[in-house]
């Protein structure tokens, strides 16, 4: 199999492609990640795996590199990660009792190919009392995660349902990150 790379320093990503069985190196690419004005999230996730992909090709230009960005949508907006303890609740006030969306941006690309593209899973949030935000506060779990809240782990009990790929909602769709390495055919 030829050389392929993983364009992330996210653990749960490395956790996840390492499900498939595959063999990998990690290459964190540095990229601005600023969000463009009116950029919906489906758009900008596709758009970051796409940049991430590049930066990383360029580097090794025969290897094969598999790069992901995930996000939360929710009326129209990006959640990303809290920058506080204070956003953190606010987006969470925002989640409470309703749904939103999680999409993850994938992209494969090999010198002569670039496939791209993106999953979107809808998550239910519970009504969260602020005893719940400041409880889930104090695991220190929230920080560094897209809409404050890790699926795979405490969160998950305020979360009574999906709709769709849970992987999508860790961090890496794995069906459809299989189908794009299927395409570039690295996989049978």
């Amino acid at each position: 199999m030829a050389h392929l790379i993983l364009a992330s320093s996210s653990p749960r990503r490395r956790e996840l492609l390492a499900q498939l069985g595959l063999t990998f190196d990690i290459e964190s690419p540095d990229i601005d990640e600023s969000i463009f004005k009116d950029e919906s999230a489906s758009v900008y996730v596709e758009r970051l795996a796409r940049v991430k992909a590049e930066v990383v090709q360029q580097h090794f230009p025969d290897a094969i590199v598999i790069a992901a960005d995930t996000s939360l949508g929710l009326d129209g907006k990006i959640l990303g990660k809290p920058e506080s303890k204070q956003h953190a609740f606010e987006m969470w006030a925002q989640l409470s009792g309703r749904k939103h969306d999680v999409f993850s941006g994938v992209c494969v690309r090999t010198k002569d190919q670039i496939c791209s593209i993106v999953v979107r899973t809808q998550v239910e949030f519970q009504r969260l009392s602020l005893g719940d935000m400041e409880s889930y506060w104090a695991t220190g779990e929230p920080v560094g995660k897209a809409g404050a809240y890790a699926i795979q782990g405490i969160a998950a009990r305020y979360i009574p349902r999906i709709d769709g790929s849970y992987s999508n909602v860790v961090g890496l769709p794995l069906h459809e990150t299989v189908q794009l390495l299927q395409t570039v055919k690295v996989l049978n």
